[in-house]
């Protein structure tokens, strides 16, 4: 299985209404690619300073799965509609789970 994590912390001018904007759209992956094992977005529960803002949890099957995720059209539309504009610092990674 292939584990994906992504964090991201947004500009201080990224409004709420754009940060549930992100939410939103993100939940709507799972539905429009199969290859999705499973999918976990949430902000920071606010526990500790200094972490990033927001995370995405993604597992695949296979690293072919997680490919098609990453270059999917709906979600490089989420990337550029709503992520890009906000994002101030992202980080990510994608291990063997």
């Amino acid at each position: 299985m292939i584990r994906h994590v992504v964090m991201f912390i947004w500009t201080e001018e990224a409004t709420d209404e754009q940060k549930a904007a992100v939410v939103t759209e993100l939940r709507k992956l799972p539905g429009a690619i199969p290859e999705i094992s499973s999918y976990t977005v949430g902000a920071d529960a606010g526990i500790n300073e200094g972490n990033y803002e927001f995370a995405v949890v993604a597992d695949f099957d296979t690293v072919d799965d997680y490919l098609v995720y990453r270059d999917h059209p709906q979600h490089q539309k989420v990337i550029a509609e709503h992520i890009r504009p906000i994002v101030a610092s992202r980080a990510a990674l994608q291990f063997n789970a």
